[in-house]
């Protein structure tokens, strides 16, 4: 039976060379000796490939630089609660399949782990600029969120809105503050309760790095995925649910968790990049 896929946006890829990486690692690629893009580049000459240094991975494949590159995926359910999850995720690179090569056979270049932080799908040298986890936001402004045994009267006390996040509300809290802003947030709020009650809060600040962008931006995706704007150009960010991460995905490279990547003519005669994960199989499990 034929996957039925559904469109997740487009990418596009200017200097010619396409990555999909792990999303909690794309800033440390440039603390390891070379950019990123140096790497993906010297990979796409060869017609892709995979890299690995650290704990750093992706793979990087040539693709059209003057156009959108649409992104989609098939899905299957998840182990942990039944809802679709991404079994291959699909990005058409945009160029002809060779003449020269066999067209019947998909060409493997390496294979990913699911990242806990997510994954991403960007120009190479755009990922360059990428400002992961612990970077400063561009912008000078953060989110402020705070949840826990007390939430309810810290709302009493200092306000917030609820967040719709995932098709549910999320904790209370301010979105878009100023970075100053939103430290003496986090300051009152934990001053308070530790005044009161001693512990039963739960407050963090998120700067708008990259890598929470991607998150927020697909807040209200059902495969919880995000296009935002990177280095000039535009990237997808898909996360993960941690229930299912953890259930399926967990332990990563480490624990035998990872699955292949390839590039495969599509029906239009067109090359696509593929990462497919299999259907999940309970008889899989170990133990």
């Amino acid at each position: 039976m034929s996957e039925t896929f559904v469109d997740l946006g487009s990418v596009n890829a200017p200097s010619g060379v396409l990555v999909l990486g792990m999303a909690g690692w794309i800033d440390h690629w440039r603390e390891l000796g070379r950019p990123l893009s140096e790497r993906a580049r010297t990979a796409a000459s060869a017609g892709g490939g995979h890299l690995r240094e650290w704990l750093c991975e992706a793979v990087a494949v040539p693709a059209a630089a003057d156009r959108p590159l649409a992104v989609r995926a098939s899905t299957s359910p998840s182990p942990f609660d039944g809802e679709p999850v991404i079994a291959t995720l699909e990005v058409a690179l945009g160029l002809p399949w060779p003449e020269t090569v066999d067209r019947s056979a998909p060409i493997r270049l390496g294979d990913l782990p699911v990242d806990r932080c997510g994954m991403v799908v960007g120009d190479a040298v755009a990922l360059d600029a990428w400002r992961g986890i612990n970077d400063e936001p561009a912008d000078g402004l953060a989110d402020v969120f705070y949840w826990g045994l007390y939430e309810d009267d810290a709302y009493a006390r200092f306000g917030g809105e609820r967040t719709a996040q995932y098709g549910v509300d999320g904790p209370h809290g301010w979105l878009d503050l100023p970075l100053v802003e939103a430290a003496a947030r986090e300051t009152e709020l934990t001053a308070w309760c530790d005044r009161l009650h001693g512990k039963g809060l739960m407050v963090a600040v998120e700067g708008h790095t990259d890598y929470h962008r991607f998150r927020r931006a697909g807040w209200h995706h059902p495969l919880r995925v995000g296009a935002i704007e990177v280095g000039g150009c535009q990237v997808l960010g898909i996360e993960w649910d941690q229930g299912d991460h953890s259930t399926r995905h967990r332990g990563e490279r480490d624990a035998g968790q990872v699955y292949p990547v390839t590039i495969e003519a599509d029906e239009a005669g067109g090359t696509v990049m593929r990462w497919t994960i299999p259907p999940y199989d309970s008889a899989d499990e170990d133990w």
